[in-house]
């Protein structure tokens, strides 16, 4: 595969500025998903514009994934920007520049996290000492999911989640973090006895320690946000500053692919170098990652990894993101099949895998307009999926293309257009969605936020039109929000095969019981034309 011009443009983006200024993130959590909407609930909302884009940090730093179309006091009603698969829980951060001010605390939490432009040198080093202060932060939330319906059983399944970052413990140079979920389906215990595995993932658990103010040392499982794509990393980590250069090396394994254990047969290393900068509009970070994964002592996958995000342009995002696998292993065709001598052919030479590209610009406050490309391959672990390596390299490249644009013509009223397109050569007709929304907030009198919308779509398979029709209040400012969504959906797929219509319900409630406890509850009911169909979604937060 060969994009040279996107990757090309890819590579020419980064640039250089300088400034002291710094961001300043804010987090909330993604409380319900339906199929054109992500609700995001906040704290308070006073930080947040319609227009503004919320960011995930799952590809290395702080990638766009959705953004605002409507707000209330504490939740958002956000528009999917991109490909990637968001769910329940799911943490979304805003992102504002904060000018550094001299006697702020915001300067101290600076100085330990912005590369310094002076090397270390020790006890008579100009570089103001640094004042660790034990912050904690977390969540543990329970969650029910419940599904009911006329023509199957009912079920339901539990959720426990618990998630901490405490640096600086003790005021000390030690911090840890953890992510830990568990997760049953009520009635089948009996899974969970056979394997703790099958409900237990801890995607991490891990120790760092701060060598000086320019080196440290994780240790255990951990997501390095510089080289997210290399996925969980079980071992040593270390990372080092110099200026605006960060480089880092790990070794270590990876996680079982089938039940995320730890497993002594998967070992990884791998090596990355960074250069940030934050500017006067925003800050750049690029990185490049070389990796090397095994199973059995045998090569799996190598590749190297390319990341830029660029904010210093005014009212100017861009994201990119590239693959260039270093490793293919094919069975060689003149051996007899069906045998045990057959051996295999290996090719070294490098070949661009995978290809994000992603670029928002706001011209002004009330204009918004993003658009993005991908291309993206199977990846493929040659000795993990051995057995299906070959169906796995004849599957084609998947290239997609989206386009978004919001606009605020008055205070209350925002208009927008989604449109994507994706087409891979196996299946026999591309994907064409169209969204459509237009939604006025407070409306006089009943204070009542509305958003009408409208969808058409089409697959390789069927067709389909979706029309909605929501609205949203806040109870009691800042402690009670609902809201009622009314769907219309009708699909038809090319047999001719018409499926029954649908009439979608749904209803939801966010409940700030205390000041960092909080109770989502949502409901969905569809109704077919002999069926029903029910889910209930009840979580339980309570915030430290």
């Amino acid at each position: 595969m060969r994009h040279q011009i996107p990757l090309i443009l890819f590579l020419l983006i980064s640039l250089t500025l300088s400034s002291q200024n710094i961001y300043e993130t804010r987090e909330g959590k993604v409380s319900y998903i339906t199929s054109h909407n992500v609700y995001v609930k906040f704290t308070s909302t006073d930080h947040i514009a319609v227009g503004d884009t919320l960011f995930i940090s799952q590809n290395g730093t702080s990638v766009p994934a959705v953004i605002v179309k409507e707000i209330s006091s504490i939740s958002s009603v956000c528009v999917p920007v991109s490909s990637l698969t968001l769910k329940v829980g799911d943490s979304l951060l805003t992102r504002q520049n904060i000018p550094v001010s001299s006697n702020s605390d915001l300067t101290e939490a600076a100085k330990t996290t912005l590369p310094s432009s002076k090397p270390d040198s020790g006890a008579t080093s100009s570089v103001p000492k640094v004042k660790r202060i034990q912050r904690v932060t977390g969540n543990f939330s329970v969650a029910s999911y419940f599904n009911s319906s006329n023509v199957a059983a009912s079920s339901e399944r539990m959720r426990y989640t618990f998630s901490m970052v405490a640096q600086n413990l003790g005021n000390s140079r030690f911090s840890v973090e953890t992510y830990i979920s568990f997760a049953h389906t009520v009635n089948q215990w009996i899974e969970i006895k056979k394997d703790l595995f099958n409900g237990l993932k801890i995607y991490g658990l891990a120790l760092n320690y701060d060598i000086n103010n320019h080196n440290t040392i994780w240790l255990g499982r951990r997501i390095n946000p510089r080289i997210s794509n290399a996925g969980a990393i079980d071992g040593i980590q270390y990372e080092g500053k110099a200026g605006n250069f960060t480089a880092g090396l790990i070794a270590g394994t990876r996680p079982d692919n089938l039940d995320y254990r730890f497993n002594a047969n998967l070992l990884q290393a791998g090596a990355y170098i960074a250069y940030d900068l934050t500017g006067k509009n925003g800050s750049m970070q690029t990185t490049l990652a070389v990796m090397e994964q095994r199973n059995h002592g045998m090569t799996d996958r190598r590749f190297t990894y390319l990341q830029h995000s660029n904010s210093i342009f005014r009212n100017l995002y861009f994201f990119g993101s590239a693959e260039v696998d270093l490793y293919k292993k094919t069975m060689n065709p003149v051996d007899p099949a069906n045998t045990l001598d057959t051996t295999y052919k290996k090719d070294y030479s490098p070949r661009l895998s995978n290809v994000y590209l992603s670029l928002r610009y706001r011209p002004f406050r009330q204009l918004s307009l993003s658009v993005s490309y991908s291309a993206r391959e199977n990846v493929i672990y040659y000795e993990t999926y051995k057995t299906i390596v070959d169906r796995l390299l004849e599957s084609a490249t998947v290239q997609g293309y989206s386009f978004q644009v919001s606009y605020q013509p008055v205070k209350l009223l925002s208009i927008g257009l989604n449109a994507s397109y994706r087409d891979s050569k196996t299946d026999p007709r591309p994907s064409r969605n169209l969204y459509g929304y237009l939604t006025y907030n407070r409306i006089p009198g009943i204070g009542v936020a509305a958003t009408l919308s409208a969808t058409t779509l089409e697959t390789s398979y069927m067709t389909g039109k979706i029309y909605s029709l929501g609205i949203s209040r806040d109870l009691i400012a800042g402690i009670l929000s609902a809201g009622l969504d009314y769907r219309y959906v009708s699909y038809k797929f090319y047999g001719n095969e018409t499926m029954p219509l649908q009439q979608m319900g749904e209803f939801n409630m966010m409940w700030r019981m205390m000041k960092k406890l909080s109770l989502a509850f949502f409901y969905e009911g569809t109704l077919e034309q002999k069926s029903t169909f029910n889910r209930l979604y009840v979580n339980l937060t309570q915030r430290f």
